[in-house]
């Protein structure tokens, strides 16, 4: 294969990289005017403008707690998903019960490997696809809404849709846990006595990635030392 041949997947790449990152930081600040602009404006026309001032007390007083959240969300899942998949993911929403799972079966499907292009593509395809696939469900559940009402508001269903996201990441982190439990351990054993000593927490599994993620990382790098000092005494 000549230089110039293997210049051009390179080159084209970059371009859709390029892109990529105007179009996602275009749309991204269109959907930030019409989510801050529009209570706004319909409440203004329909007379019922909100308080400044009580607004962004309200904001400050939950607004921390997410901002922290937030970051956490992006710094972890922004390398899983890519540039392409990450605005998309971030801009349609529900990334922990969609859009993630979505992403993760599908490059595990393929066995393509974060950071790489492969994994970019799927990513992008696979959130894109979920996105399609969420707006046809919910459009067909709000034509659905009224028959199907009362079978879904029966007591008997209501234990399986309390217990839905649990099962989904249940079976998808058992598929995680297995490749290497003595690192997976450590952070499902703290968290679960956590969990059940102070049962509030369960509202805030946003922020304790945070810590979960901190353990994993202290966890895997005290065995990489370990095995680095075997390997040494092996050597010499």
């Amino acid at each position: 294969m000549s230089t110039n041949e293997t210049k051009q997947p390179v080159a084209g790449w970059e371009e859709y990289n390029r892109k990529t990152h105007i179009i996602g930081r275009m749309v991204s600040v269109i959907m930030l005017i019409l989510l801050i602009g529009a209570p706004f404006l319909m409440g203004h026309f329909l007379g019922a403008y909100p308080d400044l001032k009580a607004t962004m007390n309200g904001f400050f007083a939950v607004g921390i707690v997410w901002v922290v959240s937030s970051v956490a969300e992006f710094l972890i899942y922004t390398p899983m998903l890519g540039s392409g998949g990450g605005y998309l993911a971030f801009i349609t929403g529900n990334l922990i019960n969609m859009k993630i799972p979505c992403a993760v079966n599908a490059r595990d499907m393929v066995d393509a490997k974060i950071g790489t292009p492969e994994n970019e593509v799927i990513s992008t395809i696979s959130i894109a696809t979920s996105s399609l696939v969420t707006i046809l469900v919910l459009a067909l559940g709000v034509l659905l809404m009224v028959p199907l009402q009362p079978f879904l508001q029966t007591p008997a269903l209501q234990p399986a849709f309390d217990n839905v996201v649990p099962a989904l990441f249940g079976a998808m982190a058992y598929k995680y846990y297995r490749k290497n439990m003595k690192i997976a351990l450590f952070p499902l054993i703290i968290m679960s006595v956590l969990f059940i000593l102070v049962p509030a927490l369960m509202g805030s599994t946003s922020f304790m990635i945070i810590p979960s993620g901190a353990i994993a990382i202290g966890v895997a790098y005290l065995f990489y030392r370990k095995d680095c000092i075997r390997t040494k005494e092996e050597t010499s």
